[in-house]
């Protein structure tokens, strides 16, 4: 091959049959150089990679052999070794002559060639990784995108004026760069799809009246036109403005108020999935930090979205499909295991949690996936899989297409290409990169499949289907159900067909309707395995009806059987779960794990939670902290319920993790109306940004550790500050009783507001001094004189159970030493007992059942209230003489204290602690199973009697 020598070409190893190929170049492109471009060949890397490059990419041979000068220029600019030269874009692309439309068009398509043999010259050579060859063809769009938008934009300022704002600020259209552009990883023969907008509708007047509409679709039909059309010297990028609101019917250009109302209202679930990569590549970007935060909704749910799995499986497997009908199966972008089937798997995560898991909200799919395995969400042999898979079929992807610089993803049918491409790749035959690429291929689909096929549906659901399917005179579905061993299957039948016809299920989105008929075979099959099979079903049809309007959640159990089987036996168990879920449906995720569900957090977990959950609030945003508190009770409420109903936790535990659950809530909820106050008055004179000089302080179950399932919180404020009239430090400063007054206003507000969610906790501040006519928040030496003055007996009751909660640690113990004080005041036993037992005996006439066989756990007589009554009586009489009485709240150490210092007998004591444990287990599990707290007379006939014996042996 003599005109590789005259070349001066070192030696380089070409196949044999590709050595032709090399020759034939070789001939060409020596009778094109002029000896001073020949001396590009001293270099030796340029030497050493030539015959490589050149054989591997026609489109290289081609644009030298047309601008014999291009590799030369590249070479002694240094441009072609310059692994950061995207950053020169821009300022190259400013000196280009702008003399007109014609002279940008065919300077940046020479621009464009320029750069494009540069960057497959350096990944042909091997120069170059995947990350800096989709940085540099990103970069390259982006700059040739702006610079023709900039000099068309002033263009058109120059002939009609120029678009203003509403504060008189100019501005300029956003273009959103979707797919691959939008997230940095733009492929070598890539179109590139764009959205454009704009912030602000107008008029210009000042030469010709035009609106900004108008002004702007202009700007933008120009755009495209500027950088898709083909001429003598090529295109800059094709483009595609299909995936802008309304597509092809829709105008090219949308104004911000136009894009918001699309996507809040018309947008389809499949635009969500394109919104995920979308980013601004030009334009405004002052405005466009505007548009981004009205899509940002749109793309990530606050809640978990299931729905998206069926989204993604419906357009994978239309793209399937047309891949069949042409035959295209080897298809590295499209077919299966391909690139496609990677990002669908990435995507499916972050549309389901990107609203919960900002780290999911970016567009990178090799980021992504180190996200998805430090969440745990896949394993990390999974995620090593995937992220190799994704860059040798991007590297295959983009030396297919260097050859030529055609937009193709198939696989090379013509043997001469194939060898090509292999070699490319450094495989030493078509074999070997076939098998290495099947292997890859394979590797990824079977990932794929275990993330989307996770509600395919077997034969064994043939019957459950033809029961969902069935109708009120079905015979067939009937039978059916008696064989599945419902026992009533005739009223089984009819209450499926009236959930079918029923308002809920009639207006679900053909969307929704499709994954109910994926859903109820499931549920229609698994529910016989529980032996209350009937109710368990008829409950559950009641919770589907309740959440039918957001049928994402319908999803989530479709696709997870693991949560539908769980949702079963928790519905088999007690029909207040199901109640509670259709309160608070976000909830459902929590059915996916098995390991959180029935775990409950321990108190300073729970803390370190909420705290982890309100950073991503802002603390002057009171709604958002509303709802993410309300979320976090009802998720741990939930997990305490469901570790109840499967005793997977004592019954004793139960009232202590709702307990440190209200504890953990109103530690943050006064933080955070601190924060809110000081941020809008300033601090109180000796305070700092955490609560100073204010206390919680809970009374009833609350405060004695024993809250229930659906306990209100009685609660006192109380504060110290020494001059009331002082001023906070602030912009609109208060005097520091007013403060306080607001501090106690705005947690109240925190707690009892309505929302879509519910209330917090319903907060009972009637124990304060005076009770509602007196004031909210009460100064701390007020309180004290109140209660040693002017206090009730049962008020010095409620202070037994009196427990300080949250607040500042100093207040802390002025309190307890408060309550330790007038616990032990001296007092005359028998006109104590007097007080206490007419008080008892008033609240039983008022709120006993009068049906001699019901047994109110709490009012009626040998009830809760009555062994409560005892222990109040016991530390109020022998405080005085045994201080260390003040110490506990809860009644069963309360309990423990009296018998240690002789008030009541170890019997006794034993008797009352049984006997309380056992009715407030009984009560736990009546609201788990929806029942009012009572029990037939009989049911604790013997504990009952006990207690009223001991009650007789105090009290009377």
């Amino acid at each position: 091959m003599p005109h590789l020598d005259s070349l001066s070409l070192q030696t380089v190893h070409l196949p044999d049959d590709l050595r032709g190929i090399a020759a034939d170049f070789c001939a060409q492109i020596a009778e094109k150089l002029t000896p001073e471009q020949r001396t590009v060949f001293e270099n030796e890397a340029v030497s050493k990679s030539t015959l490589k490059v050149c054989t591997c990419s026609q489109f290289v041979r081609e644009s030298w052999l047309r601008d014999p000068e291009l590799v030369p220029g590249l070479v002694t600019s240094t441009d072609l070794f310059a692994p950061l030269r995207r950053g020169d874009y821009a300022a190259a692309l400013q000196q280009i002559a702008n003399d007109g439309e014609p002279a940008l068009s065919k300077q940046l398509r020479g621009f464009r060639r320029r750069e494009m043999v540069r960057i497959a010259w350096r990944d042909l050579a091997g120069w170059s990784n995947l990350d800096e060859t989709l940085a540099d063809l990103t970069a390259l769009a982006e700059a040739c995108i702006q610079t023709a938008l900039d000099f068309l934009y002033r263009q058109a300022c120059q002939r009609w004026g120029t678009p203003t704002l509403t504060d008189g600020t100019p501005f300029n259209i956003v273009v959103l760069g979707m797919g691959k552009l939008g997230a940095w990883e733009l492929n070598y023969s890539s179109d590139i799809d764009l959205i454009f907008a704009y912030a602000e509708d107008g008029v210009l007047k000042e030469k010709k009246e035009i609106s900004y509409a108008e002004f702007f679709t202009r700007i933008c039909r120009s755009l495209v036109k500027m950088l898709d059309e083909i001429t003598v010297d090529g295109f800059v990028f094709r483009t595609d403005v299909r995936l802008r609101p309304f597509g092809d019917s829709g105008p090219l250009i949308m104004s911000f108020d136009g894009m918001e109302n699309y996507y809040l209202t018309q947008a389809r679930e499949w635009e969500r999935y394109a919104m995920i990569k979308a980013r601004q590549v030009a334009g405004d970007f002052e405005t466009g930090k505007q548009l981004a935060a009205l899509i940002k909704p749109f793309v990530y749910r606050r809640y978990l979205d299931y729905g998206a799995f069926e989204e993604l499986r419906s357009l994978k497997f239309q793209i399937a499909q047309e891949l069949k009908r042409k035959d295209r199966m080897d298809n590295v972008k499209l077919g299966p295991g391909g690139i496609r089937e990677v990002e669908f798997i990435g995507q499916a995560f972050q549309l389901i949690r990107g609203g919960q898991e900002v780290a999911l909200q970016q567009r990178e799919i090799q980021i992504i996936l180190g996200v998805l395995q430090e969440l745990e969400l896949m394993s990390v042999d999974d995620v090593a899989t995937l992220k190799f898979a994704y860059r040798f079929l991007r590297r295959v992807e983009n030396h297919i297409q260097q050859y030529q610089d055609k937009q193709t993803h198939d696989l090379p049918g013509n043997p001469l290409v194939q060898r090509i491409l292999a070699y490319s790749l450094d495989f030493e035959d078509w074999t070997d990169f076939k098998h290495e690429l099947d292997e890859v291929r394979a590797s990824v689909h079977e990932i794929f499949d275990q993330v989307f096929s996770l509600s395919e549906q077997d034969n064994k659901q043939q019957s459950a289907r033809l029961i969902w399917a069935g109708d009120a005179d079905d015979e067939q579905a009937l039978e059916a159900l008696v064989d599945y061993g419902f026992a009533d299957a005739v009223a089984m039948q009819k209450a499926i067909v009236e959930f079918k016809e029923s308002y809920a299920v009639k207006r679900m989105t053909s969307k929704g309707a499709g994954v109910l008929d994926r859903l109820m075979p499931q549920l229609i099959e698994q529910v016989p395995n529980m032996e209350n099979a009937d109710v368990t079903l008829l409950r559950i049809l009641e919770l589907f009806e309740a959440v039918a309007g957001r049928n994402v959640y319908l999803a989530l159990l479709a696709e997870n059987p693991d949560a539908l089987n769980q949702l079963i036996k928790l519905a088999a168990a007690s029909p207040w779960i199901c109640e509670y879920l259709s309160l608070y449906p976000i909830l459902f995720d929590e059915l996916l794990d098995t390991r959180s569900l029935y775990d409950p957090l321990q108190k300073q977990a729970l803390r370190e939670d909420l705290q982890r959950a309100l950073t991503k609030v802002d603390p002057q945003d009171s709604e958002q902290l509303m709802i993410a508190l309300r979320q976090f009770k009802h998720l741990n409420v939930l997990r305490v319920a469901a570790a109840d109903i499967m005793s997977a936790i004592p019954v004793m535990i139960v009232s202590d993790y709702l307990t440190w659950t209200a504890e953990a809530i109103l530690e943050q909820v006064l933080e955070r109306a601190w924060q809110m106050l000081t941020g809008k008055h300033g601090h109180p004179p000796g305070t700092g940004d955490r609560p100073q000089n204010f206390a919680i302080v809970a009374f009833g179950k609350f405060g004695g550790i024993e809250l229930g399932y659906g306990s209100d919180l009685d609660l006192v404020f109380l504060y110290a500050c020494a001059d009331g009239d002082a001023q906070t430090d602030g912009d609109k400063p208060i005097n520091c009783g007013q403060f306080y007054l607001r501090l106690g206003q705005k947690i109240r507000h925190i707690l009892d507001t309505k929302m879509l969610s519910g209330v917090l906790y319903e907060a009972d501040l009637r124990l304060r001094p005076n009770g509602d006519s007196g004031l909210l928040v009460t100064h701390i030496d007020h309180y004290e004189a109140y209660l040693k003055n002017e206090a009730w007996t049962w008020e010095h009751q409620a202070l037994v159970r009196g427990r300080f909660v949250a607040g500042d640690e100093t207040l802390k113990h002025s309190y307890e030493a408060i309550r330790g004080r007038i616990l032990a005041l001296p007092r005359d036993r028998t006109e104590l007992k007097t007080q206490v037992r007419e008080m008892r005996e008033k609240m039983r006439e008022n709120l006993a059942p009068k049906t001699p066989d019901v047994f109110d756990l709490k009012q009626s007589a040998g009830g809760i209230a009555d062994i409560e009554f005892i222990v109040q009586f016991g530390v109020l009489a022998a405080t005085a003489e045994h201080p260390d009485l003040a110490t506990y709240t809860d009644n069963v150490r309360l309990l423990a204290g009296l018998q240690q210092h002789g008030f009541m007998s170890a019997d006794d004591a034993a008797l009352l602690k049984k006997a309380y444990c056992a009715y407030r287990d009984y009560g736990h599990h009546q609201v788990l199973q929806g029942l009012s707290a009572t029990a037939h007379a009989d049911e604790f006939r013997e504990l009952r009697s006990e207690v009223e014996r001991i009650w007789g042996q105090f009290m009377l």
